[in-house]
C-alpha cells in the first residue's frame, strides 16, 4: 500500500511541474502583488511602461472548451506577472497544441508449447489538446482603474 501511495504523490507532482509558467527576465521584478491587481492588455498599454519578463504558459491536461482554457491561460499569466510585481500583461497571443482524442488497436499471436494464442487490445485516449499562450509582464508607470481596459478578442 506505501509504495501505492508513493508512485500517486509521484504522479501527482510530476503533473504539477508540468503546469508551470516560464519567465524569461527581461528587466528588474519589483514586490510581488495580488494577481487581482493585474491587468491584461490585448493591445498597447496607455501610458509608459517597463518591460520586466517574457511569460509562456498552457492550459491543464484535462481542461475542456475553448472558454475555459482561454480563462485558465490568463490567470496563469495573471498570476505569474503579480509575482514578478507586473501590474500589467502585453498579451502576444495564444495557439492550440497537439492532442486530442486518439484510439489505437493491437492485435498480438504466439504458439508456446504447441498452442496458439491470439490477443488484441484497444487503447482509447480523449485527452483534450491545451491552449498555449505567451505574453510580457509590464509595470505601467499610470494605469488605467480596473475594468475600462477594452474587452478581450
Amino acid at each position: 500500500m506505501r509504495i501505492f501511495s508513493t508512485l500517486v504523490l509521484g504522479l501527482v507532482l510530476a503533473a504539477a511541474g508540468c503546469a508551470s509558467t516560464s519567465k524569461v527576465m527581461l528587466g528588474q521584478a519589483r514586490p510581488a502583488i495580488a494577481p487581482e491587481q493585474v491587468q491584461v492588455y490585448f493591445s498597447a498599454p496607455p501610458g509608459r511602461y517597463e518591460e520586466i519578463a517574457m511569460l509562456e504558459t498552457s492550459s491543464g491536461q484535462f481542461t475542456y472548451g475553448a472558454q475555459n482554457k482561454m480563462d485558465e491561460v490568463l490567470g496563469k499569466l495573471r498570476v505569474a506577472a503579480a509575482e514578478l510585481g507586473a501590474n500589467g500583461v502585453l498579451f502576444e497571443g495564444s495557439a492550440q497544441g497537439p492532442g486530442g482524442g486518439n484510439v489505437g488497436i493491437g492485435v498480438g499471436g504466439g504458439r508456446f508449447g504447441g498452442s496458439s494464442h491470439l490477443g488484441g487490445g484497444v487503447g482509447v485516449s480523449i485527452s483534450p489538446s491545451r491552449t498555449h499562450a505567451r505574453g510580457v509582464a509590464v509595470y505601467v508607470f499610470d494605469p488605467p482603474p480596473m475594468g475600462t481596459q477594452p474587452p478581450r478578442p
